[in-house]
């Protein structure tokens, strides 16, 4: 027999109003197990699928609880009892355990285990019965043993218990024995006594005795116990789920009631197990739309984010660029502005030149209007030398010295006459570069005040550049904080859309819990009642634990939620609440049983 440890004192509290569900194949491994289950024993599902049921079992639930459980499932009878269970950390929690064979043209095609919160009186009398058990059996003197979730004594006392105890079919025979011997004694009595009879009469009468409580008997058995075993019968595949053939009454009587009663109630069950899961499949077929819709929106979205994330990239870099745009242009219209002054400066330097230019042309048609008087002057020394030296020739001797004066002043008057006449020339070239230069001053001043005046235009130009790039910037920075902004509500929706698709998931999960939950319920006929492979379930568990998602590998596994029958009080020769949550195997020989 399987032992499980480390062990603790602790005990776990049992979840009120929750059910325990787990089901396992004919080897007594798990199939499936809800999720209240799951929680409860402090394992994953993915450690609990696939595994031998028995891992959850305590090292102080006596041998025998189990033994008598497989001895009532082989048989294929529900099983009921008080169950002590190990968690994974070592805890314990106690439940009240149901044990039902699902049955598959009348052979068991795995079991199904209920688990109920238990009653404190029935887990104080659980404690002291399995106390007593596994003292017992260390002493190696059985005095009680399980039958049928039963407890029983194995002494003398108890086997004459046993044996003296009645069934149905026996109370009633015994009653109708009595019966016919009160009236044949009435009979005898009225006749005139048991005095009057001899030995032949007596003996007649109680064959007579016998033989109607024989006909009494077969005639309940017919009448009453063979309806109530085949109501049983019925009952008990109603129990492993299979809801597929109707109950006939047979009659008007309280049998026929009866069966009248639980064919409305089978009716009742098969109609809503058929709408619950027509429900259900409808559910998982718009929870699988909704996941998809949320899948192929969850990628839109992070495609969306991935664009938004490359657009504020690329603003940041267009942002970069203004900024450098609008700094140069500050710095263009800074220089415009310096280049507007130095403009200014040269077109007053090329006035002032222009001014300058102008006097010394008018310096220069004054100076060639006084070598014009030194030129007639020199002309008019000539001739008034000429005219001395013809006056000194008429004088004779007396006027030699007179002559040479003159000859003197006459050559003084052509040297001057020369030297004016040069002095003119270059005054007259002077005059024309004077005006040249005046032209090209003019030339340079207008083109000074063009130059100003597009320099201006450009100072200007770069101004309305430096303020557009200002208000760009300005833009683009509300631009990038609206991007930052959506890209915040993007990722805000991509997390949105990320819970929706797992609540979806996890919709989807429940819905296929749901399924799971109606499957052990057969309500036609033709539907077969396959168990999930405990092997590809533990593969699968395996595979979804290290990351690989592969689909499921099994029709939702079958399970229910039973009413828990109600155990009987825990008392010597009464109904005893045993159980198990051991998991259900395929019926094994005695005596092998406890190493499953």
């Amino acid at each position: 027999m399987r032992v499980n440890l480390p062990v603790s004192q602790h005990e776990y509290p049992f979840p009120p109003g929750e059910t325990l569900v787990s089901t396992t194949d004919l080897k007594g491994r798990i199939n499936y197990c809800n999720p209240a289950f799951i929680l409860v024993s402090g394992y994953t599902r993915e450690e609990l699928l696939g595994q031998p049921h028995n891992m959850i079992r305590h090292p102080d639930m006596p041998e025998e609880a189990f033994r008598d459980m497989w001895s009532t499932i082989a048989s294929g009878q529900p099983w009921s009892g008080m169950v002590k269970n190990r968690r994974k950390d070592g805890s314990f929690y106690w439940v009240k355990a149901n044990v039902t064979p699902l049955m598959e043209n009348d052979r068991p095609m795995g079991y199904m285990s209920v688990r109920t919160q238990p009653a404190r009186a029935d887990v104080q009398a659980a404690e002291q019965l399995y106390t007593t058990m596994r003292a017992e059996k260390e002493s190696g003197s059985l005095l009680h043993r399980l039958d049928s979730g039963h407890v029983v004594r194995s002494d003398a006392l108890g086997k004459l218990r046993e044996g003296t105890r009645l069934g149905l079919l026996g109370q009633m025979m015994l009653i109708s024995l009595l019966t016919a011997v009160v009236a044949y004694a009435a009979g005898a009595v009225s006749a005139g006594g048991l005095s009057e009879l001899n030995v032949i009469e007596v003996l007649i009468g109680a064959l007579l005795v016998v033989a109607l409580g024989v006909i009494a008997s077969l005639v309940i058995r017919t009448l009453m116990l063979k309806p109530l075993e085949g109501l049983l019968v019925r009952a008990n595949r109603m129990a492993a789920g299979d809801l597929t053939a109707d109950i006939e009454s047979g009659g008007k009587g309280l049998v026929g009631k009866l069966a009248q009663s639980l064919n409305q109630l089978n009716v009742n069950l098969r109609s809503i197990v058929r709408d619950a899961r027509n429900e259900v499949n409808q559910m998982m077929v718009a929870t699988e739309e909704i996941a998809s819709g949320n899948q192929d929106l969850s990628a839109r979205t992070e495609t969306q984010a991935s664009n938004l994330q490359q657009t504020a990239a690329s603003m940041e870099q267009i942002t970069g660029t203004v900024r450098t745009t609008s700094d140069t242009a500050r710095q263009a219209a800074s220089l415009a502005h310096e280049t507007t002054a130095v403009t200014q400066r040269s077109s007053a330097a090329v006035d002032d030149v222009t001014q300058m230019m102008a006097a010394i042309e008018d310096s220069s048609r004054r100076i060639n209007e006084i070598i014009q008087v030194i030129d007639s002057i020199a002309f008019q020394t000539n001739i008034l030398a000429l005219n001395a030296a013809v006056e000194a020739a008429r004088a004779g001797e007396q006027g030699r010295g007179f002559a040479v004066v003159a000859s003197e002043v006459r050559a003084l008057a052509q040297r001057t006459a020369s030297a004016a006449k040069e002095v003119k020339q270059l005054i007259t070239d002077s005059a024309e570069k004077i005006s040249a230069g005046s032209r090209l001053t003019e030339t340079a001043k207008s083109t000074m005040a063009e130059a100003l005046k597009s320099v201006e235009q450009v100072g200007s130009l770069v101004e309305v550049i430096s303020h557009g790039a200002s208000e760009q910037l300005t833009g683009i920075s509300q631009i990038n904080s609206a991007i930052a902004q959506l890209d915040t509500i993007t990722q805000q929706n991509a997390a949105a859309v990320e819970q929706i698709s797992a609540s979806s998931m996890a919709l989807a999960s429940r819905a296929q819990v749901v399924s799971s939950t109606v499957q052990v319920f057969r309500i036609d006929a033709h539907q077969q009642q396959a168990m999930p492979d405990a092997v590809a379930l533990r593969r699968q568990a395996k595979q979804a634990s290290s990351g690989h998602h592969e689909p499921p590998l099994l029709a939702p596994a079958p399970v229910s939620r039973p009413q828990a029958a109600r155990p009987k009080a825990l008392a010597p020769n009464r109904a005893q609440p045993a159980v198990t949550d051991a998991r259900a195997q395929q019926p094994v020989p005695e005596g092998d049983w406890e190493t499953i």
